[in-house]
This record gives C-alpha cells, sequence and structure tokens, in this order.
C-alpha cells in the first residue's frame, strides 16, 4: 500500500473520493499536529510516509508547518504534490535537495489571468475615480485609455503569460513575450529574450511579471529596470514578491515611473501594516489572492488525482519541479 499524508480540512472535504481510491493508505493531520490512519490512532514514528499533498486548505492552515516540518523528519518520502506554481518555502526547498520529488499546480493561471486584465482595464478605464465621481454623485466625464494598440511585455510565458496573452489580444493590446528559449509563440506578436529588456521596456505600456522567483529573477525590477520605463507605463506583478526591490520601486513610483504598480505579491507576506504600499496612491494592491476562483480548487483537486495515479503506476508526473524552479538561497 502506498501511505499518503493529508490534511484533516481536505479529508474531510473528499472523504468519499478518497475512500475510492484502490492502494492508498491516508494518514491524515489534523489542525493540532495529530495524526490518525483509517480513524485509528498512530504513532509518529509509525508513520512511514511515501507520498504527500500540499493541498489549498494548508495555505491558510495552523497545520502548516507542522505538517511540513514532519515531512521533513520522513526519509522514505519519495513525492509532494504541491497547490501552488513555485516551491519558494524553505522546506520545500530542503526537501527537494534531498531527494523528494515535487510537483506543482499550474490550474491557476485563468484566475489569475483574468486578475491581470480586471486591474489594467481598471486602470485604464479609470475605475477609482469614476466610482468616486458615482460617490459624490457629479455629473462629469473622465477621458480613458484604450486596450487596442497597447504595448504589453509578458516576463514569463507559462500558463500564466500564455493566458494574459491570449485575453489581451482579444482586446487588441500587441504583446511581447519573454521566453527562455527565445522561440516564436502564436499567442506573442514578438518573442523576445531576457538579455533584450533594456531596449524594450521603454517601448511598452503594461509590463507584467509572471515568472518564478530564483537566483536568475530576485529583484529583477530594481532602480535600472524601473528607469527606463516609458511614461504611463503600468507594472503588474503576479509572480513573486521577491521579484521586485520594493524599495526601489516606491522611489520611482514617486517620481511617477511606473504611473501604476499592480501588486497582488509581496516580499514579506503578510504585508506589514507599515507598508507605504497599502496607501501611495499609484498603487493598487491585493492580498495575494489573484488566484481564488470557485473553479481553483477542482482544478488543483484534479492535478493531485492525476499525479497520484501516475506515481502508484510509477509513470511520468505532470509539473514537476527542476533546479531551475528553486529560489535564491542567502
Amino acid at each position: 500500500m502506498t501511505r499518503v499524508l493529508i490534511y484533516g480540512r481536505t479529508q474531510q472535504r473528499l472523504g468519499d473520493r478518497l475512500a475510492a481510491v484502490a492502494g492508498v493508505d491516508w494518514i491524515v493531520m489534523d489542525d493540532g499536529g495529530n495524526l490518525r490512519l483509517k480513524g485509528d490512532g498512530i504513532a509518529l514514528e509509525d508513520a512511514r510516509l511515501d507520498a504527500a499533498w500540499f493541498s489549498l486548505e494548508l495555505h491558510v492552515s495552523p497545520a502548516r508547518h507542522k505538517f511540513n516540518r514532519f515531512l521533513l523528519q520522513q526519509p522514505g518520502l519519495r513525492w509532494l504534490q504541491l497547490s501552488g506554481a513555485g516551491i519558494d518555502d524553505p522546506e520545500f526547498v530542503e526537501l527537494f535537495a534531498a531527494g523528494v520529488r515535487i510537483t506543482t499546480h499550474h490550474g491557476h493561471a485563468a484566475s489569475i489571468a483574468d486578475y491581470v486584465l480586471w486591474s489594467v482595464l481598471d486602470h485604464f478605464q479609470r475605475g477609482p475615480e469614476r466610482r468616486t465621481i458615482q460617490g459624490a454623485r457629479e455629473w462629469r466625464r473622465a477621458v480613458v485609455r484604450e486596450l487596442a494598440d497597447s504595448r504589453w511585455l509578458l516576463l514569463g510565458f507559462g500558463a500564466i503569460g500564455q493566458g494574459v496573452a491570449e485575453r489581451a489580444r482579444s482586446f487588441g493590446a500587441k504583446v511581447t513575450a519573454v521566453r527562455s528559449s527565445g522561440s516564436p509563440h502564436p499567442l506573442a506578436d514578438r518573442t523576445a529574450s531576457m538579455e533584450e529588456l533594456a531596449a524594450i521596456l521603454p517601448e511598452v505600456d503594461v509590463v507584467v511579471l509572471c515568472l518564478p522567483l530564483n537566483a536568475s529573477t530576485t529583484n529583477l525590477v530594481d532602480a535600472a529596470f524601473l528607469s527606463r520605463l516609458g511614461e504611463g507605463a503600468v507594472l503588474v506583478n503576479v509572480g513573486r514578491g521577491g521579484l521586485v526591490d520594493e524599495a526601489a520601486l516606491l522611489a520611482a513610483l514617486d517620481a511617477g515611473r511606473p504611473a501604476q504598480a499592480i501588486l497582488d505579491v509581496f516580499q514579506t507576506e503578510p504585508l506589514p501594516d507599515t507598508s507605504p504600499l497599502w496607501w501611495h496612491p499609484r498603487v493598487a494592491l491585493t492580498c495575494h489572492s489573484a488566484s481564488v476562483s470557485d473553479r481553483l480548487f477542482p482544478r488543483a483537486d484534479a492535478t493531485f488525482f492525476d499525479n497520484l495515479g501516475r506515481f502508484c503506476r510509477g509513470e511520468r508526473l505532470i509539473h514537476e519541479a527542476t533546479v531551475e524552479n528553486l529560489p535564491r538561497r542567502s
């Protein structure tokens, strides 16, 4: 039998579906870090694990760190399924370094792409000002920007970047995609390499960050990067907070470029209530929630069950992390 560790709230939500999986014993951890196997108590030292699922419920759970620490104590652990696209957590990095296969989840791409289009449209359409006008019952107009022929630069062109490109191009936007391969893609009007950034940045209206955080992307958006942006440019970060030097961003916003920063991720999360990003007039932010939609859980569940079947059959896993996905270590 394959033994798989799962979080208690996830087990409650998917009880019947889990019970129908043949050849798997489910070890369940509750909020207090206590374990049970098929309803019976089990000592920690007897809980030999083959695999684990860091499900969506764990992201906001008091059991999160207990779950990860327990995994680090399991020398036989062979596979961990995550419910996010990156392996930024130091405990995940440690497990990866110990030889545990880690797979990620990319089913959040559609909701994040929707978020990017909504947030840029809200800025172009002067949504905050229009809502203020309505609230004040003033009959006056606001001149807005159109998306047609706007120039978008997508840094990262995986599932999220491609979803953004598809949506933006449907409005008539022109898309340049930065890809590690530099090869053409049908969803991009142009592809480029990271080495071409300096020349491209002054030309674009919207920059979208959807890169993983690793040694080459940490603080990619620094003072030099920001200084090359044109007047009226919008910066959107739906990748990782560590992609942006936040002190440099605040200084650049004060200087007027970019014209707007749309941020869903931050270097420190939760974002401290003392951060000027909360009240800066050129910042629109959300709380690492761009992916949260009514269809996120079903997609995450489907990825796990697909990979579980592959793992049990000895087949290739989908979305398996590689060393290139690792964040920089200090």
